[in-house]
């Protein structure tokens, strides 16, 4: 399910943990189409596989497009709209404040353009033609959909959302608060590469994490290419160079352009975002993604909650790397 499942992670996690006084417990297990980890520090073992795994089967019954019984399925099915649960409504509101604040940019009605392109949950025997194309954009935008209480109204039928681009770093969230209403105050919780880390370690230290990217070289084989120390924060990271097709001697990536209806073809590689939560750096990950490095970076320096790490092609095909002045300030290596 989610980000996962269209491979567009692209973080290495590394933990340096050190046995200090309090115990260090680790989950791993396997939800929502990825691997998932979790490791914490308590005076002893507060949380439970089972109880991490009911967590979140629960989202996926509500936003996972792979569960045929899900909400989010029910409301892509519908004429005119369904009523949706607490999860799914806390998502769409982000979901609407990304639209927004990136001009459209970031758009979950590009469900049916997903579909088309190969990346849905359902293969496809062609790629879509031109028209294809243009008959799909007239049910693409969100300004199309209405969130009312907690019914999401379809005001154009045809309309379908898919929350890949963002419900995976909210899952990280809600793993995060779970931890947290258990006592847990010191956690790294990893769902597909995406992370929230609260809390130091025992011996007082940062976790490290390392940032992975393509080189910078032509074949752009991924490596560490920093370390960053982090106390508190999530960190995600959108890419192309993972996830997608190849079309002959053209290369088709799994992100949509919700305004052309096509695959990005842009000088972005990959964006590594740093904010205070999960869902917000997993959702604006993706718009910068349909952003030029300049623009991105104009646009993270207008804001006071986000901080990014860009891999780009220059204009003569060469891989480059940049960061934004809070993220240089979090590397340690």
């Amino acid at each position: 399910m989610f980000k996962s499942i269209l491979c567009i992670v692209s973080l290495l996690t590394w933990f340096y943990f050190q046995d200090t006084g309090q115990h260090r417990y680790v989950i791993h297990g396997y939800a929502q189409g990825t691997d998932y980890t979790i490791k914490y520090y308590a005076d002893s073992a507060l949380i439970s596989k089972n109880a991490i795994d009911s967590v979140l089967l629960k989202i996926d019954s509500s936003m996972s497009l792979y569960k045929p019984y899900s909400l989010i399925n029910q409301f892509n099915a519908s004429k005119k709209g369904v009523e949706i649960d607490d999860q799914f409504a806390t998502v769409m509101r982000k979901s609407f404040e990304i639209y927004k604040n990136t001009s459209g940019k970031f758009d979950v009605t590009v469900a049916p353009l997903v579909q088309a392109w190969g990346f849905g949950a359902q293969p496809v025997q062609r790629f879509p033609e031109q028209s294809d194309v243009k008959l799909l954009l007239k049910v693409v935008g969100m300004e199309k959909l209405e969130l009312k209480n907690n019914f999401l109204k379809k005001k154009k039928q045809g309309v379908m959302v898919d929350l890949n681009g963002i419900a995976q770093g909210y899952s990280v969230d809600v793993v995060a608060d779970f931890l947290l209403s258990k006592g847990v105050t010191s956690f790294v919780v990893e769902i597909g590469g995406e992370l929230r880390i609260k809390g130091v370690k025992p011996d007082g230290s940062f976790t490290r994490i390392g940032i992975e990217g393509p080189a910078l070289t032509k074949d752009g084989t991924p490596q560490i290419r920093h370390i960053a120390g982090i106390k508190e924060g999530a960190i995600t990271t959108s890419g192309n160079y993972r996830k997608f097709h190849q079309n002959g001697a053209k290369r088709i990536t799994h992100l949509i352009d919700p305004k052309t209806g096509y695959p990005l073809e842009n000088q972005m590689i990959s964006v590594t975002v740093f904010a205070k939560d999960a869902i917000t750096a997993d959702g604006y990950d993706n718009a910068l993604m349909a952003m030029d490095v300049q623009e991105a970076l104009h646009f993270i320096e207008t804001r006071d909650d986000l901080e990014a790490y860009f891999i780009y092609h220059r204009s003569d095909g060469s891989v480059a790397d940049t960061l934004s002045r809070g993220f240089k300030e979090m590397i340690v290596k």
